[in-house]
């Protein structure tokens, strides 16, 4: 019975090579844990903000007072968006021989796009 040669062996990784390349995707893995765990706490944040501005309204705030919370939501979600953003590019965007493609970079510049609307 013939034996299937995985990605590895086929693109000519000696073991050394093998061990090495399995570190670095358990440190992109380890990294995209502790970003998305610092997503999830940055979302509670904003969801928290949400409903202080409700309380807020409730108790009829200030126009201002509650305009300044607003703003300071808008900036947490867009840092959430440029969280999400790098850590799709840094995982996402360049391939297995640390090539970007073209059709990977036309998925970047859409969801730049859409971000940016």
């Amino acid at each position: 019975m013939k034996k299937k040669k995985s990605n590895k062996e086929e693109k000519g990784l000696s073991s050394k090579e093998q061990v090495v390349e399995i570190e670095e995707t358990s440190e992109l893995s380890e990294k995209n844990l502790t970003i998305n765990k610092d997503i999830k706490v940055r979302l509670r944040r904003i969801e928290g903000q949400v409903k202080g501005i409700e309380k807020m309204l409730e108790a009829e705030a200030g126009c201002k007072d509650v305009l300044v919370q607003i703003a300071a939501i808008r900036a947490a979600i867009n840092k959430v968006g440029c969280l999400v953003l790098q850590n799709y590019t840094k995982d996402k965007l360049i391939n297995e021989e640390n090539k970007i493609t073209e059709e990977k970079l036309e998925e970047l510049v859409s969801s730049l796009t859409m971000f940016l609307k």
